[in-house]
């Protein structure tokens, strides 16, 4: 069974169709790249799949639940616990501290913030800034402040990571380290990755491309050599 399931996906905005019979299918511990030129729908496709707007057809299932039949309070739930985003703006709370920050995820998902402390503090130690847990944000480089975030979105030991463009404000140098954490992390915990990217380069250390153009997701290139078995987009003819 996959971990992701997207099968007709149609989302369009006033007089603007963005998604047109999308499909996608992702296994458990895949990294999957999704490029595609700017407007073409990346980010709403991402929305959708993360339960942050809804699609107007089609069905999104998630381990195997359909999320369409899902009330609010349970996709809030679902959101919450078994998904985790990183985004290009970081969005860290500046009042809180690194640790307080990496566990809002918890605190967001209506957990107790003390069972997950320890598990934050383990992947601070994972990722190197161990030492910075009662740091303020505002103190800490942009690479330490995306690090953060993976941590933020890994702390739930979520099922699936959304990430929209996460190296998109960091140097070469720094974005490489940054995907070097995302990756390690995503495969050793056996979460599965949606990765939304302009760098080929970025999107070529996934197992797997993929480029939305016309509403649809079909392959950007031949899998690479850690591609899993199993794991396959549906792209229907036009």
């Amino acid at each position: 069974m996959a971990r992701l399931q997207v099968e007709g996906l149609h989302k369009a905005y006033p007089g603007l169709p963005v998604l047109v019979d999308c499909h996608l299918e992702v296994a458990a511990a895949e990294a999957v790249a999704i490029q595609g030129a700017s407007g073409t729908g990346k980010s709403t496709l991402l929305n959708c799949i993360g339960l942050l707007d809804s699609p107007d057809s089609g069905r999104i299932s998630l381990d195997g639940q359909d999320v369409n039949t899902c009330s609010r309070r349970e996709r809030s739930a679902l959101r919450g616990r078994r998904l985790g985003f990183v985004f290009q703006a970081f969005h860290l709370l500046p009042e809180f501290n690194v640790l307080e920050n990496i566990l809002l995820a918890a605190r967001c998902a209506h957990l107790p913030v003390s069972a997950w402390r320890a598990r934050a503090e383990s992947l601070l130690q994972r990722l190197g800034l161990a030492d910075r847990a009662l740091s303020d944000v505002s103190t800490l480089s942009g690479g330490e402040r995306q690090r953060v975030a993976l941590c933020r979105a890994l702390l739930l030991k979520p099922a699936l990571i959304l990430a929209d463009e996460p190296t998109g404000n960091l140097d070469p140098d720094t974005a490489a380290l940054v995907l070097d954490h995302l990756l390690e992390l995503v495969h050793s915990e056996g979460s599965s990755l949606v990765l939304v990217t302009h760098d080929s380069d970025i999107a070529h250390r996934c197992d797997r491309q993929l480029r939305l153009q016309q509403g649809q997701l079909n392959v950007g290139s031949r899998p690479t050599a850690g591609s899993r078995a199993g794991a396959s987009v549906a792209a229907p003819a036009p």
